[in-house]
């Protein structure tokens, strides 16, 4: 009972690590990138400060699935 919820706890974690890595932006956006990127400055974009928040946030998620991860090794 207590390895399945650890489980289904390590799939919803997993998700939420997948999504969270998606809604970052690429560190290496090209022309493109810089274009939006000047464009977002200019009308008061806040792009870099919900890249860091989403940054520590999968930082997070990734420590909790580790852990959770040796859990459910040792069950």
């Amino acid at each position: 009972m207590i390895k399945t919820v650890a489980l289904v706890f390590q799939v919803l974690i997993g998700l939420g690590i997948i999504a969270t890595i998606l809604l970052q932006s690429g560190k290496s956006a090209g022309l493109s990138g810089s274009i939006a990127g000047g464009g977002e400055a200019l009308f008061g974009g806040k792009k870099k400060g919900l890249d860091e928040l989403l940054s520590k946030i999968t930082a997070w998620l990734a420590a909790v699935f580790m852990a959770l991860t040796l859990v459910i090794a040792i069950l």
